[in-house]
C-alpha cells in the first residue's frame, strides 16, 4: 500500500506538471508512454518488441499519434499522411507481412497487434489532441483528475466495503460498491473544478460530465482486464511499483478521452 501511494503521489505529481506545461513536452511524454504501452501489449501475448510484427504496430502507433484523429496532428500534411489514410498504412504494412511471412505469422497474432495499436494509438492521441483545443487544459485536468479520483474512490470504497463483484468473470476484485464509491468521488471533485474553471459550462454540466467521465473511465478499466485475462497475466507491465505498468495506470483514460471526444465535449 505504501508502494502503491508514493508512486502515485510522485508519478501523479511528475504527470500533472507536464500536462500544465503542455507544448512539446507534454507530447512527448505521451508518445513515450504510448510506445511503453504498445511493449506491454504485445509482452502479454509473448511477443518480442523486436519482431517486424511489432514493428508495424509501433509505425501504426506513431502515425495515429503523430498525424492524429483531427487537422492539429503534428504531421498532418493534408496528403497521404491524413487521417484516416495513416490506419490504413498500418492496415496494409500488415497484411504484406502476413503475406511475406508466408503463413508463418497468424491472422490472430497480427489481429491483435492492430487492436494494441488502434487502442493505445487513438487513447494517447486523444489526450494530445485535448490539450491543444481552446481551454484545453481546464477540459484535460478534468478528465484526469476526475478518472484518478473514480480509481481511487472505487478503490479504497471496493476495499474497505466492497462485498457484490460487479463482472466477476472479467475482473473478480471489483466490486459494485467501489464503483459507486468511484462515481461518488469524481462528483465531489468535479463540482470542486466546476468551480475553479467557470469556462467549462455551468456547474451542473461539469458535474454531469463528471459523472460520465467515471463511467468510461471504469469501462476503461473493464476492457483493461478483459485483455490482461485473454492474455492470462495479472498486470500489464512492473514500471510502476504498486501500479503495474503503463495500461494498468492509463487505462481509463484510454477510454475518457476517446469517449469525450465522441460526445463532442471535447
Amino acid at each position: 500500500m505504501k508502494q502503491r501511494i508514493v508512486t502515485g503521489v510522485l508519478g501523479g505529481g511528475l504527470f500533472l506538471g507536464v500536462l500544465w506545461s503542455g507544448g512539446w513536452m507534454y507530447t512527448l511524454m505521451l508518445s513515450a508512454l504510448a510506445t511503453i504501452g504498445y511493449v506491454e501489449f504485445c509482452r502479454m501475448k509473448a511477443i518480442s518488441w523486436n519482431r517486424p510484427q511489432a514493428w508495424v504496430g509501433f509505425v501504426t502507433l506513431w502515425l495515429i499519434l503523430m498525424t492524429g484523429p483531427s487537422d492539429q496532428g503534428y504531421l498532418s500534411s493534408g496528403g497521404i499522411l491524413e487521417h484516416p489514410n495513416n490506419i490504413l498504412i498500418g492496415l496494409i504494412l500488415f497484411f504484406l507481412l502476413m503475406v511475406a511471412s508466408r503463413n508463418r505469422l497468424t491472422i490472430g497474432e497480427l489481429a491483435y497487434l492492430l487492436l494494441g495499436s488502434l487502442y493505445i494509438g487513438y487513447g494517447f492521441s486523444y489526450m494530445i489532441q485535448a490539450r491543444l483545443i481552446t481551454d484545453g487544459l481546464a477540459w484535460s485536468l478534468l478528465a484526469v483528475l476526475v478518472t484518478f479520483a473514480s480509481d481511487t474512490g472505487a478503490y479504497f470504497v471496493g476495499r474497505r466495503l466492497g462485498n457484490r463483484k460487479l463482472w466477476p468473470s472479467v475482473s473478480p476484485n471489483k466490486t459494485v460498491e467501489g464503483s459507486v464509491g468511484g462515481m461518488l468521488a469524481s462528483l465531489l471533485v468535479s463540482a470542486i473544478i466546476a468551480f475553479i474553471f467557470p469556462e467549462l459550462g455551468t456547474f451542473f454540466a461539469v458535474v454531469a460530465i463528471g459523472l460520465l467521465i467515471s463511467v468510461a473511465g471504469q469501462f476503461g478499466d473493464l476492457i483493461e482486464s478483459a485483455i490482461k485475462r485473454s492474455a492470462g497475466v495479472k498486470d500489464s507491465g512492473t514500471l510502476l511499483p504498486g501500479h503495474g505498468g503503463v495500461l494498468d495506470r492509463f487505462d481509463s483514460l484510454l477510454v475518457v478521452f476517446p469517449i469525450l471526444h465522441l460526445t463532442q465535449l471535447i
